[in-house]
């Protein structure tokens, strides 16, 4: 089945009692049981949701796997994530992830001895010098956010494998309909759901999806035990997002790319990074394991000044000054207040976020009419 025929029929089926089309909401909280134990799969919502049964069914499709969780956010799928590993485990990450991630693995997490190690994972020797026997788990972001580096996930994969550690992809800027993970011999692929998959700036949420059944399971204790689950509405929203990712992502692609070129162009432009264009280090391996470049970049005005990012971003009127991204409008943001304001400023400008950067999150809008905004505001 081919992704565009995915999205729309993928673990999906006719209501069998109404036959709607549309997978309905299951609003309840506890299901009533012929006698004590016999549940039919369903018991209390928590642990099972038809609607949410349905998405998982789908996501697990669009990423070429077997089982998918779905979470109350992107951040409880994290926290999932890491709630597999135990005191002394290491992780290697890279060092440009989001904020959010920065903030649970050292605010959180390292307070329960799991140890992050936060390194350019594009340089596979500087990965390796971060490997010891603790390593259980490589986190990879690619494209990253926001500074868009690409890293090569099967490089990585085979580090993991011969470390007996987990590889864990955060998806959310290229969705399966550009990169697929676990093709790559990735163990778990991530996405805020929230974002590209949702697309309507409406619904919060998070999965896990993979191909191991032991490793589902895990995730399937937790999900359950910890109880970060997402309702059956949101999940319905998320269903009838998805029959039109192929369609959407597609044209955040093709403006994506417009407007990369176009501030490539720019005379008041200094740095883009957008991994489409050819001059852009990470190009030749985003061409080998995307299908496409996707719609997220950022840029840095001539000059690197915080207050002529700030009057831009307040200028722009077609692109929505908003945190988030991945929705059907065009959104503008400034990383080092914004999305990133929990990473300190001297880690952020080792890896090249300064105070100045601009990211923008290309909608489906005319290409045009963001072009002009751009140009208006930019001056």
């Amino acid at each position: 089945m081919k992704f565009g025929t995915k999205v729309i029929h993928a673990g999906i089926e006719p209501d069998p009692t109404t036959g709607a089309i549309m997978t309905p909401i299951f609003q309840t909280s506890t299901y009533v049981q012929a006698s004590p134990g016999d549940h039919q799969g369903y018991e209390y919502a928590r642990t099972q949701n038809p609607t949410r049964s349905t998405l998982e069914k789908n996501l697990a499709a669009l990423e070429n796997g077997s089982h998918a969780r779905c979470f109350a956010s992107g951040m409880a799928a994290v926290d999932a994530v890491i709630k597999l590993l135990k005191p002394g485990d290491e992780v290697i990450c890279t060092n440009d992830l989001y904020g959010g991630s920065y903030r649970i693995f050292t605010k959180v997490f390292a307070n329960y001895g799991i140890k992050f190690h936060f390194v350019p994972m594009n340089d596979l020797a500087r990965v390796k010098e971060k490997i010891s026997g603790n390593t259980r788990m490589f986190w990879i972001e690619t494209p990253t956010n926001p500074m868009m580096n690409v890293v090569d996930i099967r490089a990585i994969a085979d580090l993991a494998q011969v470390q007996n550690a987990w590889t864990v992809v955060d998806n959310t800027f290229a969705t399966p309909y550009f990169q697929i993970p676990l093709d790559l011999v990735a163990d778990m692929v991530l996405h805020s759901i929230t974002k590209y998959l949702g697309g309507h700036s409406d619904t919060v949420m998070g999965a896990v999806i993979v191909k191991d059944v032991s490793l589902d399971e895990q995730l399937g204790f937790l999900q359950n035990s910890c109880g970060a689950v997402p309702g059956p509405q949101d999940c319905f929203l998320v269903l009838r997002g998805i029959k039109t990712l192929h369609v959407r992502m597609q044209r955040h692609c093709e403006n994506g790319h417009k407007v990369a070129e176009y501030l490539a162009n720019h005379a008041k432009v200094d740095r883009i990074y957008y991994p489409g264009l050819e001059t852009s280090e990470g190009y030749e391996v985003a061409r080998r394991q995307m299908r496409d470049f996707g719609g997220m970049l950022s840029f840095v005005l001539k000059g690197d000044s915080m207050e002529d990012a700030f009057r831009t971003l307040e200028k722009l009127k077609v692109f929505a000054l908003a945190e988030s991204l991945g929705g059907v409008e065009s959104l503008a943001g400034h990383p080092a207040s914004m999305t990133h304001a929990s990473i300190p400023k001297e880690e952020r400008m080792k890896t090249g976020l300064s105070d100045s950067l601009i990211r923008l999150s290309v909608g489906i809008e005319d290409s045009s009419d963001l072009i002009n905004d751009l140009e208006q505001a930019i001056g």
